[in-house]
């Protein structure tokens, strides 16, 4: 599904509260103090020049007003992910705010994040991953009583070839299919179910930081030590331990690092 193309002032409301007052002063200088001072061969252009330098503090209020409406998303996102108290509670948010709690939780392990600002399910891509300079693309299913089948996963992997991203994501409250894993093992495709999905806001909640441990800590715990990548929740299926659930890394096979799961 194609993206609307977005004004200048939706893209400032998806970023952080000061670049919308780094785009107000910049755009005030340019239009009252830089443009005048050139001088244009044009007469008409001159003229022009001219007459934009009275608006410049119209335009930079314009510019401005995205910046409390992005400070109180932030605010919101945050308290969305803070006040959540296990999986029931995940459950029952809406579409969108699953869409921004799972946002908000790859945002805190330290990717840049790109949310989909449409107002309806979107059915593609909702949320675009950046580091390091590789995209990856995630998709929120809020599913509690079907399960995400392969379709869901197929149709992830062909936008993951279309926009050249590294890996991709599916994320969902309930359950996949057993022909979605299949189909996703050994491709770079990680689906996340309710209870991993759980397991990560756990991680990346602020309320366990009154027990002493550090932010930082808890982020990188969903996180690769040996490569950086994302850490995924696995059942081992073989061995002593078959049943019993680890963090693998993302990059596997490149990269074969594992380690308990927190409790």
């Amino acid at each position: 599904m194609a993206r609307k193309q977005e004004s200048i002032l939706e893209v400032l409301m998806q970023c952080p509260w000061w670049v919308s007052v780094i785009v107000s002063v910049a755009s005030y200088i340019g239009l009252a103090v830089a443009l005048p001072s050139v001088e244009f061969k044009s007469v008409p252009f001159q003229a022009m020049a001219n007459g934009i330098a009275p608006m410049a503090a119209y335009v930079a209020l314009i510019f401005l007003i995205p910046a409390p409406i992005s400070a109180f998303n932030a605010w919101r996102k945050r308290e969305l992910v803070d006040r959540q108290t296990g999986i029931q509670s995940i459950r029952a948010l809406n579409w969108k705010q699953f869409e921004e709690l799972v946002a908000e939780a790859y945002r805190r392990t330290g990717y840049t994040v790109v949310e989909n600002p449409g107002k309806g399910a979107d059915g593609g891509v909702d949320i675009r991953l950046r580091k390091d300079g590789q995209l990856h693309l995630v998709q929120c299913k809020q599913w509690q009583l079907q399960k995400v089948g392969v379709n869901v996963v197929r149709e992830m992997l062909g936008l993951m070839t279309a926009e050249s991203a590294a890996s991709a994501i599916v994320i969902c409250s309930g359950i996949f299919t057993q022909e979605a894993k299949n189909f996703a093992e050994r491709k770079a495709i990680d689906l996340v179910d309710g209870a991993q999905l759980e397991s990560l806001i756990g991680q990346v909640r602020r309320a366990p930081q009154a027990a002493g441990t550090p932010m930082r800590q808890q982020a990188s715990a969903t996180l690769c030590p040996r490569c950086g990548s994302r850490l995924v929740l696995r059942t081992a299926r073989k061995g002593a331990n078959a049943g019993g659930q680890f963090y693998g890394c993302s990059a596997f096979p490149k990269c074969r690092h594992v380690q308990q799961r927190l409790s």
